[in-house]
């Protein structure tokens, strides 16, 4: 796996992370993690080390919004860039999550390339 960027997607819907999973690794330049259960986000993002998260908002037990929380709340992994995922598409969710320090806000259904080139983008600063 050596020079491929670690992807960490979370999502609780099970397709979703199957069709974005094998569209990401196609490239061959990424590792992904899928995740379909925040609960024990912190941990997860510490044993995998992801470069950037991909982060959906709305999840059935621990939303995006509680998850942004408990990263910004751990030193080890609030530098870790997160792009969120959601199907709302209101300037309140986008600028809520952007004040909890997100890098980008992706609207589903999402594109493919949009999606490498807005993850592209976010390594580019990291």
């Amino acid at each position: 796996m050596e020079g491929k960027r670690k992807v960490m997607l979370v999502d609780d819907e099970e397709h979703f992370l199957k069709i974005t999973k094998i569209n990401l690794e196609k490239t061959g330049k990424y590792e992904v993690e899928t995740i379909s259960d925040a609960a024990d986000i912190v941990s997860r993002v510490k044993s995998f080390n992801p470069d950037i998260i991909l982060l959906d908002i709305l999840m059935p037990k621990v939303d995006g919004v509680e998850v942004c929380k408990m990263l910004n709340g751990d030193p080890v992994v609030s530098r870790i860039p997160i792009i969120t995922l959601s199907a709302l598409d209101t300037d309140k969710d986008k600028l809520m999550m952007y004040k909890l320090g997100i890098v980008d806000f992706l609207v589903k259904p999402i594109e493919k390339d949009e999606l490498i080139s807005k993850i592209e983008k976010a390594l580019q600063y990291k």
